[in-house]
This record gives C-alpha cells, structure tokens and sequence, in this order.
C-alpha cells in the first residue's frame, strides 16, 4: 500500500512539473498562432497557392508551418482549401505541415527532447511531404480526388470577410479581439487531450517499469543503442499502435515520446511515435466524413508508408553523422520542476499575456465572435476525453496531497 502511495505521489508530481515545464511553450506558441489564423485567412492562402501543383507544393508546407498545431482544425482547414481549388497534393502538404512543421510543437519538443528531435520532426516533415507527394503522383488517383472535390462541392460555404490587408488589421481593435478570442479557442481545442496525455506520462513514468517497453519494444532499454534494421522497423510500426492506443494529440504525447525515448525506445521508433498523430482512427473517419471512405483509406496509405520512410531516413542520416541522441541526456524524472529560473519567468511573464488577452477577449464578446472551422469530433470520444480530463485533475489532486501531507 505505501508504494502506491508513493508512486502516485510521483506520478502526480511528475505530470504538474511537465504542465510546469511547458506552460511558457503551449502559450507562446497559441499566441503565435492565432495571431497568424486572424490575420492571415484561408481565403487569402488559397487564393496565393492556386492551381499549380509546384507552386501550390510550396506553398502549403509554407501555410501549414505558420498555422495551428491542431489535427482537427488541420483537418477541417485542409478541407476547405482542396474545396475551393487547391490541388490535392498541396492540400495535404498543407495538412502534413500544419501538424508536423508547426512553431509550438518545435518549442514543445525541444524543452523534453532536445535540438535533435526539433531538427528530426521538421526535417521529417519535409520528408513525409515528399514521399507523399512522389506517392501520390506515382499512383494519380484522378477519380478519387474528382469524387471527393465533387463531394465537398455540396456543402454550403460560408466565407469570412478577408478583404481588409493584414496591415489594416494589425491597427485594429477589433482584430486583436479576434486574436484574443482565437487564443481562448486553441485552448479549448487542446486541454482535454493535454489533461490526459501528460496525467498519462507521470503514471507511465513511476508505475510502468522498464521490463515492459523492452517487451514491446524488441531489444529497447537503457544504454542499448546498437539496433539492427529489423528491430528499429519493429519499433517504428510498434510507434504508431501505441499512438494509436494513446491517441491524445501530437502536443499531449510529446512527455510520453520523451518517456518511451528514456526507456531505451530508439530514435525511429519515437520520432514514428510523434508523426503518428494523423494515421489514427479518429483522423480516418473525419477524412470518410469529407471524402468518403475510399479517399480517406488512400490519404491514410501514404501518410503511413512516408511516415516509415521518414523515420527510416532520419534514423541512419542522423548515425552517419554521429548525431543520434543519447537516451541518457533526456532526464525528465527525478527533476526539480518548481525552481526559480528562466522557465518560472517565462511561465509568470505568459501567463499575464494569457489573462489580458482573456480579459480582451472576454469584454469584445459582444461586439465580434471569431471562430475558425473545425473538424467534425465524435462526441462520444470528445465526452470520454472531457470525463477522464476531471477524472486526472482528481487524481492530481489526490497524489499531491499524498506526497506533500500523507507520505
């Protein structure tokens, strides 16, 4: 009974000194983003990327960088850009970038992670939008893609007004209002799914021993870094099923990948782990949603097939140049969380920025409503995630008391 109690003392602590750890990052990075989602309107990114499928190539990894990190609001902004004209390779280029490329989960990455795994995730970006793209090109499902445009044809648009230049913007009250707004949104969009995916990292981290990631992942473990092709292939396939088991987002499941890496998982197979966020059932059926079934089960082929590819090639470029991390220097346990430097700062100095702009955001209701479209969620899975969201704050709440009064 004494080690439960001791274990979840640890869990709880471990999961509020990764909330503490990332606080800074999460808001600097929706701040960033919704400045540019208000500023910078989708109508006003597809009428720059076009028709042309280079061009439009470009542009879409371009647009996908400076957008939300969110699949869902990914999903329904790739959505509306193939239906008003994009090519579908820009399209999902777009989507690629928007979930891997983005600002937000390249701070997130490098607070847990470290320069090799923010250097990994957006250079295997580009990777998976190239191998996507040859893929693509090499099968040219015309019929499909007619299919899905015609599809999404039928649906009501509904277009904001964009006519204004973001220069105009930036001097208007009214647009940091909209900024203000967009910023409580991204939040909203993403407690529930960091709520669990972190609450999930402490309880992995002091209850899951090591023994069971060296079974699901063949040869894994502290020290061992010497893997043969077929285990780190093994690991790779194994990353996306743990995703896919955890499916919390890509931003929630950044303590778990540094988790999985600490344990001995090696560098493709975690890398695997963080690209897997748009290969999961909750993507597949959004996608069927949009497109219909056929569509969605081709855009899931080369999102995985690129998604082996890049981890692959990441994997044995970075050996070549003898940059592979070392398991050892990822220490995200047993750490003093709460002392006073840069993060406690950063963390004080955003989370005045968040109450002013709540505060604007909360006084403008009134006078301007913004809201960017999101995917269509399962209200069974967004209700699952919000209950057990209240059931981790109780839990957190009943390991701290236990290690700081009880133990």
């Amino acid at each position: 009974m004494n080690d439960f109690l001791s274990k979840w003392g640890e869990a709880a602590y471990t999961t509020t000194g990764f909330f503490w750890m990332a606080l800074w990052a999460f808001a600097l990075g929706y701040v960033i983003s919704s400045c540019i989602q208000v500023f910078v309107t989708e109508k006003k990114m597809q009428e720059t990327m076009g028709k042309e499928e280079s061009k439009g190539l470009l542009l879409g990894i371009f647009f996908g960088f400076i957008s939300s990190s969110c699949s869902f609001a990914a999903l329904a902004s790739t959505k509306s850009l193939f239906k008003k004209g994009a090519s579908f390779v820009s399209s999902i280029a777009f989507l690629l970038a928007s979930t891997n490329l983005v600002i937000e989960l390249g701070i997130i990455i490098s607070i847990f992670l470290g320069w090799q795994f923010v250097v990994g995730e957006y250079v295997g970006g580009i990777i998976l939008i190239l191998i996507s793209w040859l893929l693509i090109r090499v099968i040219n499902p015309k019929k499909l893609i007619k299919k899905a445009r015609e599809r999404l044809e039928s649906e009501d648009d509904d277009d904001e007004n964009s006519d204004k230049s973001w220069k105009k913007k930036m001097k208007s009250e009214t647009s940091w209002a909209k900024v203000s707004q967009q910023y409580g949104m991204e939040w909203k969009m993403v407690w529930k799914d960091v709520t669990v995916g972190f609450t999930i990292a402490g309880i992995v981290a002091a209850f899951i021993p090591d023994s069971f990631f060296q079974t699901l992942f063949i040869n894994s473990g502290q020290g061992n870094t010497n893997f043969g092709f077929f285990t780190i292939l093994e690991h790779i396939i194994v990353g996306p099923l743990v995703a896919f088991i955890t499916f919390i987002g890509s931003m929630g499941n950044i303590p778990l990948a540094a988790l999985l890496f600490g344990k001995g998982v090696s560098f493709a197979g975690v890398m695997a782990f963080i690209f897997s966020d748009l290969v999961v059932f909750p993507i597949l059926r959004i996608n069927a949603k949009y497109y219909g079934w056929k569509m969605s089960f081709f855009i899931l082929f080369p999102l995985f097939i690129s998604l082996i590819g890049a981890s692959l090639l990441l994997h044995y470029g970075f050996d070549l140049f003898g940059a592979l991390p070392d398991p050892s220097s990822v220490k995200i346990q047993n750490t003093q969380y709460f002392k006073i430097n840069y993060t406690f700062w950063l963390n004080m100095a955003f989370l005045a920025i968040s109450g002013f702009m709540l505060y604007l955001g909360f006084f403008k209701r009134d006078d301007v409503m913004f809201m960017k479209e999101m995917a269509p969620k399962s209200k069974t899975l967004e209700n699952t995630l919000k209950y057990l969201a209240f059931a981790c704050y109780i839990w957190l709440a009943g390991g701290l008391l236990v290690k700081f009064f009880l133990n």
